[in-house]
């Protein structure tokens, strides 16, 4: 296959990529309001049944220990159970929000946003789209995020699709080690968020195969991929380095070794809502 092949290769997939984008937009924006209902019906169902709960107990000596009992059991199973419902409801939506937000944001807009949070939406994102199109992966996922962080000045959909870009790499490498490995290896994944000497830092790093000093060099390189195709373009990280250097004015390295994993880090200058 020459050059002229490959690149019209690669325009094509970006093509697709661009349709699937707008396409996910329109899914998230009609989950929203089902969403919206499930946690709503949730919370007047647990206020419906507080209220049940205290005209019981105006009829309490008319039911037997036995029953009061079970009346008790089956009353927390259902607290519970709505808890439960309301949670998963307001993560969808966060999700939602968040694909919504990718979408829609306009370019190169500023906005005071809560950095961790993207960081785990789209940490868990990658994850479960992992899962997804390999089932039967697995990996630890280990987090720190730095509690009280004000919120930052960045461009949101670029920043989470930079954090998503270095995810996508990252379970990859631990799944491709665990084909060669088997059981025997336990695919791992940090992330961390914290603000050091007035700058925002967030560290993703696995426990993969590491790259080679070849691909340390080529990293950056346009159309470079050392994915199958269909599964890589190749633009990933020259767009990552683009939005955390030129859009965001930090820095972003790396350290890696062969057959043990790679660490990608961003520094990014902390700017809030107030300066």
């Amino acid at each position: 296959m020459n050059e002229t092949d490959q690149l019209r290769q690669q325009l094509e997939k970006q093509e697709k990529l661009a349709s699937l984008g707008l396409l996910s937009a329109g899914i998230a924006h009609e989950l929203k309001n089902p969403l919206d209902f499930v946690i709503n019906y949730s919370k007047v169902s647990t206020s419906l049944m507080e209220e049940m709960l205290a005209l019981v107990e105006k009829k309490a000596d008319q039911f037997s220990d036995d029953e009061r009992d079970d009346l008790d059991d089956m009353a927390s199973l259902l607290k519970d159970n709505l808890k439960k419902i309301a949670e998963s409801g307001e993560r969808a939506v966060s999700i939602v929000q968040g694909i919504l937000l990718v979408s829609r944001g306009k370019e190169n807009e500023y906005v005071p946003t809560d950095v961790c949070k993207i960081v785990k939406e789209y940490v868990h994102l990658s994850y479960h789209a992992m899962r997804a199109n390999h089932p039967g992966f697995n990996s630890d996922i280990h987090e720190q995020y730095e509690e009280g962080l004000p919120l930052m000045m960045v461009i949101p959909q670029d920043l989470s699709r930079a954090v998503l870009n270095i995810m996508n790499n990252a379970f990859y490498a631990v799944w491709h080690r665990q084909q060669a490995e088997g059981e025997a290896y336990a695919p791992e994944v940090d992330v961390r968020v914290w603000m050091e000497d007035n700058q925002l830092k967030i560290r993703m790093a696995d426990n993969g195969e590491g790259m080679t000093d070849e691909v340390k060099e080529r990293l950056y390189e346009n159309f470079f991929t050392t994915k199958p195709i269909g599964q890589g373009t190749g633009l990933g990280m020259s767009i990552t380095r683009n939005i955390v250097e030129k859009k965001h004015g930090g820095k972003i390295t790396f350290d890696s070794t062969p057959g043990e994993g790679t660490a990608f880090e961003f520094t990014i200058p902390a700017i809030t809502n107030n300066q």
